[in-house]
Order: C-alpha cells, then sequence, then structure tokens
C-alpha cells in the first residue's frame, strides 16, 4: 500500500482560490495527470462529479481531488488555463470520456494530450489495456476495486472512495514516466501523437442529430425506411440533448426501429407500438415520432439516403482478408504493437475488397504493416512460416 494511501485524510479542493494555487503550481511542472468521476445515466451529457490531478512529486500536497459538486461556487477555469498551458502535458488514461466532459463544459481540449492506454498499446502492452493492469505491470501496485460502481455524486464521499479516486492519478504518474521513456527510446513519439490527433479533434465530440441515424443497425436498405430511420433519429438527439436526458430516455433503437417499419401516422397507430415506452405515446414525444414519419414519408425520392459502405459489408475477398490477418499478427509481434491499433477487421476487409482509404495505409501504420499489406494484395509477395514466425517472400 503506498503512503498516499495510509493517509488518513486526502487533500480535496472545494474553493477558486485552492484551485488556483494547486494549477499555478501544475504550470511549473512537466506533466500533470488528470482523471474524472461522472455520471451518464440520468443525463445526455456526463455530470462531472470530481477531477482528480497529480503533479510529478510524491509529497502529500502533490495529488488533490477537486470537488465540484461540494465546492459551491468553484470555477474551473484555473484548471481550464492549466489545461490550455502549452508547457505542461496533460496525461490522463482511455481520455475519451474525459475529454468530451471538458469540451461540452468549456469548449476546449487539453494540450499537449497524453494517452497511456493508447501508448500502451504501441508499447506493446495489448489492445486497449485497462488501467489496473497498467498499475500492476508498471508501478507493481494493486487497486482496491470496491469504490468502482459507486454514486460519485452523493456527498460526503467516503475515505475508500477518495483513496480509490487518488489512487487514478498518483499511480499514473509511474505509468507516464515509465512509457514515455519506452516511446523515447523506440522513437515511437510520433505514433502516439499521430493517435492523439483524433483525441484533439473537436469532431470527436459532436454528436449531430442529422447523422445520428447512421449509428442505428438495421436489416433494411430501402430509401424510405432509411428516411424515416434519419428523422426519427433526428428528433430523438435533438430531444435528448435538449433536455440532457438519455437517448433512450426518448425511446430505444428496438423502438425506432419498429415505428421505422410500421410508420405510425395516427395517435391511435402510435398507440400500438409493442417496444415504446409509455411516455412516448403522449406529449411532445409522440408529436415528435408522428412529425418524424410524416417527414421520412414526405423526403423526396432524390433526397433518400442510402446505406453507405461503411454500414453494408465489403464485397472482400475472403482467402484475401484471411492473409491480411496472419500478416497483420505477425507485422503486430515483430513491431511489439497491439494488433487492433494497427488495423481493424473492417480495414482488412477493406483492403481486400481493393479499398485505399483506410487508416491502416497511412502514417505510421502504413510502415509497420500497410506497405506490405499492399503488396500482398497486388500479389508481389508472398508469407512463408519461418521457424515460430511469419515473413514476406517477393513473389
Amino acid at each position: 500500500m503506498t503512503k498516499q494511501e495510509h493517509q488518513s485524510t486526502v487533500a480535496t479542493i472545494t474553493t477558486t482560490d485552492e484551485l488556483a494555487a494547486f494549477c499555478a503550481r501544475g504550470r511549473d511542472a512537466p506533466y500533470v495527470t488528470v482523471d474524472t468521476e461522472f455520471l451518464r445515466e440520468r443525463s445526455y451529457y456526463s455530470q462531472l462529479c470530481l477531477v482528480q490531478l497529480a503533479l510529478p512529486g510524491r509529497g502529500d500536497d502533490d495529488a488533490v481531488l477537486v470537488d465540484p459538486i461540494a465546492g459551491k461556487g468553484l470555477s474551473l477555469e484555473p484548471l481550464y488555463e492549466l489545461f490550455r498551458d502549452p508547457s505542461v502535458v496533460k496525461v490522463f488514461h482511455a481520455a475519451r470520456q474525459d475529454l468530451e466532459i471538458f469540451h461540452v463544459d468549456a469548449g476546449l481540449i487539453p494540450a499537449p494530450l497524453f494517452d497511456t492506454q493508447v501508448a500502451a498499446m504501441v508499447c506493446g502492452f495489448g489492445d486497449q489495456v485497462g488501467y489496473e493492469t497498467l498499475v500492476r505491470k508498471v508501478a507493481r501496485q494493486s487497486l482496491d476495486k470496491t469504490s468502482r460502481f459507486t454514486d460519485w455524486s452523493r456527498r460526503p464521499l467516503s475515505q475508500a472512495q477518495q483513496v480509490y479516486a487518488l489512487a487514478d492519478v498518483t499511480h499514473l504518474r509511474d505509468i507516464y514516466e515509465h512509457l514515455a521513456a519506452r516511446l523515447a527510446e523506440t522513437g515511437r513519439e510520433k505514433w502516439v501523437a499521430e493517435e492523439m490527433e483524433v483525441l484533439k479533434d473537436p469532431e470527436t465530440y459532436i454528436v449531430r442529430p442529422e447523422e445520428a441515424w447512421q449509428r442505428i443497425r438495421t436489416r433494411n436498405g430501402s430509401g424510405r425506411f432509411l428516411a424515416v430511420v434519419r428523422e426519427l433519429a433526428r428528433f430523438r438527439e435533438a430531444h435528448a440533448q435538449a433536455r440532457n436526458i438519455p437517448r433512450n430516455r426518448v425511446f430505444k433503437d428496438e423502438a425506432l426501429v419498429e415505428l421505422a417499419s410500421n410508420k405510425p401516422k395516427t395517435p391511435e397507430e402510435l398507440s400500438r407500438s409493442r417496444l415504446l415506452l409509455r411516455e412516448g405515446r403522449r406529449g411532445e414525444i409522440a408529436d415528435g415520432i408522428l412529425a418524424a414519419v410524416r417527414a421520412g414519408l414526405d423526403c423526396p425520392a432524390e433526397a433518400l439516403p442510402h446505406a453507405d459502405s461503411g454500414r453494408e459489408s465489403v464485397q472482400a475477398n475472403p482467402a484475401l482478408a484471411d492473409l491480411l490477418r496472419v500478416l497483420l499478427k505477425a507485422k503486430a509481434a515483430e513491431a511489439g504493437v497491439a494488433t487492433r491499433l494497427i488495423a481493424s477487421a473492417a480495414d482488412l476487409d477493406a483492403m481486400a475488397a481493393g479499398q485505399h482509404d483506410v487508416p491502416a495505409l497511412h502514417g505510421w501504420r502504413n510502415e509497420v504493416f500497410g506497405r506490405d499489406a499492399m503488396r500482398l494484395c497486388e500479389g508481389r509477395v508472398g508469407l512463408a512460416v519461418n521457424g515460430r514466425s511469419v515473413t514476406t517472400v517477393p513473389l
């Protein structure tokens, strides 16, 4: 158990002045580790409950909890100023949800940014390696998981909750320093930097109601059916965003597909839905559903949506796709990089179908895998077994 875990009290910030003082120290540091605790079960946007911060030192005052719930009137602007400071690396693990909170709240994305989950994949720790695994393998510590599933909006926080939350940033210091050193040794810092571009892009965190239909899984590719799906998904997303409620509280995907299939035109027809929640059969939601169905049915033929190549299975050469999977596994093992980070199954199928605009054929992925993968697709190389490894051979 670490010194931090033995503390009887955990330093908690509840005022803007306290936060400003800590962040002023942070701006003199090379990096700060960051994590959040939040709730999303009852809202569309995450409700921020706690921010954990740690500086490179190991003193009792180098790691704190920032409590926006207990600290009524607490402004996070000092933290956001630290996030904007280009001289301090902001270190997260599996950062996407944390970054979305800050983007929604303040319209900013911390930079420069380092995600230890991505870095661990580059360093050969496997696909989407969890924080607990890195704590065990890198920091040589164990985590108390009893507070993992807890209501972070309730106050006061228990001692166990505070210790659990703080461990998410204290061990992260050791993990970051270890991974940063590994990347420097292997010259792979630019690989991680390329991966950070997606996380730094504001588009990653913007959900547009008019595009929401593309996430709905359907088997019907009819343009008219998809037009109704598009309008229903547009209404649901806009309604959920405006009222900050989960989209499934409006209606679930299964109900959306049922509504698009049945296309109710009157309240009576709507009431026959088997999957629609009671709240959806009346009031604003019912009116919105009926209006969305009408809009989909009235959509001009030339404006009907079509399932794009991302929604349809590509016509891949199955034998070539299998060969690409073998090559990917061999190249990932050779480079010590997680296979999922190099190429997805969809990437391989697209390449086997003759498509070239896939992530695996760009940047560092192309160096590690894409170049040889294209040579395999073009019949310029084959695969050979050499002992326990697979290599390419010219043809």
